[in-house]
């Protein structure tokens, strides 16, 4: 069997040695456009913020260990500018030579990837202005740090790329101003979580443009970007990061089927439309696993398992690929985020029943020194409390809470199988009741009726006139330092002897810091018979979202969160 193989990194490379580990006889060609064959394309912003110091280390495998370990030939600098399903041949053409020759498969695998997308602005592609894509790419912009030392950059874009690039840049000493169409930046959490990385990338000095879009790029000594509805800006240097795009161009043109936004459609095989030919990684279609729609997800995990899934079944395994949900992560300086699943802008769109709990936890145990909090979101189906998505914004351990959410998710799990969720604890790592352990006592307490709460966005409507109650119950330098316009201040630890200054007859809407304190309260409240409703997230996130943040949310404080 001959098989062939367009494009390594992820998808492919992976394909390869999978191959070969099933098949010793078959005959493996890898083409690849650029110079490298297998490497740590996540890697390649820390290469250029100096973290990751030995070029070597960006690599995973060259073309000769590959032939050694896998015997596998593979040819960079070698470009596969068209494909013949009817004859089953792929024409190549050798970059450096300039030599043109074809060649037949039996089978074939497409791993193309994705292209960065350069929108239309005047000047865009002239001077120093980078994209960042390949490890040619960041040479390129290694090589330019190193060589001019610029002391400003300008990002244009607020996805992964974007962001990790802006953080290194930093990390060099540049002044660096990110400009993003959005009102937010990292698309997979929802606006209000956003916020509180916005507040963080400030505080570190980076400027954020945000609902801003990038009109012309005029060059001289300096880079000048004009931006709309603000003054331009000046600067040594320009990444655009503005997103990706399949690059499916070899696909369409050999007739294969193509789907939404340019993506080659598959089977659970990864067979495309053309069953000899199979397709992994940025350029394809894959089902979402929540809601079962067709979406393109451009990270490593299912490219690397495409390509596993690729190899299963040309050589006759019965693997499948099941769908992706997004999981992911992503460090900016000491702050991690992350998320999967669906978040509430995507439970909107498609009309889907949901709810959502925002809950801030300690990253271990409050009395063992270092802990940090985190804000988690929580998307839940209100009538089954089946989890749909999770957010999380923090510091120290949020990686392993996502992948307990994303666990969960996959697996189908509720709220009520959340709470049960046995999950380590020791005092340096983690709390008796671990962050994913509360956010499903908070979802279980909504849907047994114990409790019922409102969202930063209620407050603004709930009326001023003195036919509700708004009621705060911290402690009074709390609420010295900001509250809500029109609330009363009674801390918690007064409220029973203070029962008289609260009408029975009325709604009572009650905040504390982080939500906590406010649902002790309102166990107080409601079982004397008050109709009481607890702000879901707290003052904290409430200020978080529509004002100016305090960032001392970052360490454990006097809210007591030792659950």
């Amino acid at each position: 069997m001959k098989i062939l193989i367009i494009g390594g990194v992820a998808g492919g490379a992976t394909a390869a040695a999978r191959l070969r580990r099933l098949n010793e006889q078959a005959e493996i060609i890898m083409f690849e456009r650029s110079g490298y064959v297998s490497y740590a394309n996540c890697g390649l912003p820390y290469y250029i913020g100096g973290s990751i110091t030995e070029e070597k280390k960006l690599t995973l495998q060259t073309p000769m260990s590959f032939k050694n370990r896998f015997n596998v030939d593979v040819r960079v600098k070698s470009e596969v500018t068209a494909i013949d399903p009817a004859s089953k041949t792929v024409s190549v053409t050798n970059l450096e030579t300039g030599e043109t020759y074809t060649e037949s498969y039996d089978k074939l695998v497409l791993s193309p990837g994705a292209k960065a997308v350069m929108p239309p602005i005047p000047g865009v592609k002239e001077g120093n202005i980078f994209t960042l894509r390949t490890v040619e790419d960041t040479f390129k912009i290694k090589e330019y740090t190193v060589a001019h030392q610029p002391k400003s950059a300008v990002v244009v874009g607020g996805g992964f790329i974007g962001l990790e690039m802006a953080e290194n840049l930093m990390e060099l000493g540049l002044k660096v101003t990110l400009i993003e169409q959005l009102d937010q930046v990292m698309s997979p959490v929802d606006f209000d979580m956003a916020q509180e990385i916005h507040a963080y990338l400030r505080s570190k000095g980076m400027e954020l443009l945000l609902s801003s879009g990038v009109t012309a790029f005029e060059h001289g000594e300096q880079i000048t970007v004009s931006v709309k509805d603000h003054d331009p800006i000046a600067c040594d240097m320009v990444i655009m990061a503005v997103g990706v795009a399949p690059d499916s161009t070899l696909a369409k043109d050999a007739g294969l089927e193509l789907g939404v936004r340019g993506g080659i459609i598959v089977n659970e095989y990864m067979q495309t439309s053309v069953p000899d030919i199979y397709a992994v990684g940025d350029a394809v279609i894959i089902k979402h696993r929540v809601t079962g729609k067709d979406g393109l997800i451009s990270l490593a995990g299912p490219a690397n398992k495409q390509g596993r899934i690729a190899a299963d079944h040309i050589c006759g395994l019965g693997s499948s690929f099941k769908g992706a949900m997004g999981s992911s992560v992503i460090k900016l300086f000491d702050m991690t985020v992350a998320s999967t699943g669906i978040n509430e802008k995507t439970a909107q769109a498609l009309g889907l029943e949901y709810d959502k709990v925002n809950t801030f936890s300690a990253s271990h145990a409050g009395y063992y020194p270092g802990g940090t909090n985190m804000s988690v979101k929580t998307i839940y189906e209100p009538s089954t409390g089946k989890i749909l998505g999770a957010q999380i914004v923090g510091f120290d351990g949020v990686d392993k809470r996502i992948d307990v959410m994303a666990t969960a998710i996959q697996a189908g799990m509720t709220s009520a199988d959340l709470e049960d969720l046995d999950l380590a604890y020791a005092p340096p790592f983690s709390s008796a009741k671990d962050p994913v352990n509360m956010a499903a006592y908070v979802i279980e307490n909504l849907r047994s009726g114990r409790i019922k709460h409102y969202h930063w966005h209620d407050v603004a409507k709930l009326p001023r006139d003195g036919s509700v109650i708004m009621l705060d119950v911290r402690t009074p330098a709390e609420y010295a330092q900001g509250h809500i316009e029109g609330t009363l201040h009674i801390p918690v630890d007064e409220l029973r002897n203070r029962l008289d200054e609260l009408d029975k007859s009325k709604t009572i809407y009650v905040n504390c810091r982080s939500g906590q304190r406010s649902y002790y309260a309102c166990c107080i409240l409601s079982q004397l018979g008050y109709d009481c409703w607890n702000l879901e997230g707290g003052f904290r996130f409430y200020e978080a979202v529509t004002g100016n943040p305090s960032l001392e949310a970052a360490t454990i404080g006097e809210c007591g969160l030792k659950l």
